[in-house]
């Protein structure tokens, strides 16, 4: 039974990532934003059980890719699919009214080759290396639940929703170090541009169910800034 605990949270993780797929068809998008998040959580502790119990297996960690593919790669395509709908179309758009939705599943298929690169890419073992796939997959969610009135508002439209999703799929799979949040030491010298993240995440709580999205951005930004020059 402990042998197989990990496997069966990495299930339920799939099972969330399945049941937010649905959600976000039937445009229930806070629904669906609340799945992924508990998928996320399934699979934060899938790894630690296995680590705990000293159980590694080669179907767990193909298992686990799978899970996450469909949690926090399927699922907030489909939210952007259906936004897709919702969203207004500049006049030259309007005969791709019926494909452009369509476009959203290639972030599912960039969140696949991103979880592909991370299983063999050895050099992500204290930092990541392109945007991981539940901060993006929380982005999407985040974004079309707490600004769903300005994105359908005729202020943004189809066009920069599909370039913004192209920039976010780009993110998952390019070179750009982003740093990790593990404290080895509470020294600021060591630490200062994780406790700069930490009091800017604290300030755009207010922010609500956009919150997490700005955030995601905040981590992003600050990444860049800390690979431009080094800091």
């Amino acid at each position: 039974m402990l042998f197989n605990l990990p496997n069966m949270l990495t299930c339920c993780n799939l099972i969330c990532g399945c049941m937010a797929t649905g959600a976000a068809f039937y445009d229930n998008f806070a629904w669906a934003l609340a799945l992924i998040i508990v998928g996320a959580v399934f699979d934060f502790f899938d790894g630690m059980v296995a680590r705990l119990l000293g159980i590694s297996s080669g179907i767990g960690k193909e298992l686990d890719s799978l899970a996450d593919v469909v949690t926090f790669g399927l699922a907030p395509s489909a939210m952007v699919f259906a936004l897709f709908r919702y969203v207004q179309y500049p006049e030259w758009m309007q005969p791709l009214h019926g494909i452009m939705p369509y476009t959203a599943f290639i972030m599912a298929a960039f969140s696949a080759l991103r979880l592909a690169k991370f299983n063999l890419d050895t050099r992500q073992t204290t930092s990541f290396i392109g945007l991981p796939t539940p901060a993006n997959a929380l982005f999407w969610g985040s974004i079309i639940v707490g600004e769903f009135p300005f994105l359908v508002s005729g202020r943004f439209n189809a066009l920069f929703l599909f370039l913004f999703m192209l920039m976010f799929s780009f993110f998952l799979v390019s070179e750009v170090p982003l740093f990790a949040l593990k404290f080895k030491n509470l020294s600021w010298k060591d630490n200062r541009v994780k406790y700069i993240f930490v009091v800017g995440a604290l300030a755009l709580l207010p922010l609500g169910f956009s919150a997490p999205a700005a955030i995601i951005v905040w981590y992003i930004s600050l990444s860049l800034i800390q690979w431009k020059f080094r800091i």
